[in-house]
């Protein structure tokens, strides 16, 4: 299982110590160390949606300028945004075997998902 994530996020940092406590393993990828490939964010967006991985709630999201917020209207925008500004992606995403099994942190999602 791998958490995708930037590793001072404070909803990644929840995440992998809701994780730890549970004794459940993972590896860990950092966006912003290792990147992100646009062919992966085209298969999550086939599981999840590209809608669900655009955060509009983060900072990064809030800096852009209108005119940049308006050009995400699909897909291919949204992808291009994402592989610039990966702090643009919600996080945590957990994959397993390489299917989308969580993105963003619930505890009552991860209790029901990893218990």
């Amino acid at each position: 299982m791998t958490v995708f994530g930037i590793k001072n996020c404070n909803t990644v940092k929840r995440a992998l110590e809701w994780l730890g406590s549970h004794d459940v393993s993972y590896d860990f990828h950092d966006y912003k160390a290792k990147g992100i490939t646009a062919a992966k964010l085209r298969e999550w967006s086939r599981q999840v949606g590209w809608e669900t991985l655009v955060n509009r709630r983060g900072t990064t999201w809030r800096q852009l300028d209108d005119a940049q917020k308006e050009q995400v209207t699909n897909q291919t925008a949204a992808i291009r945004l994402m592989t610039e500004k990966p702090s643009v992606i919600r996080r945590p995403l957990i994959e397993k075997d390489g299917k989308v099994v969580a993105v963003g942190f619930d505890e009552g999602e991860y209790e029901r998902i990893f218990d």
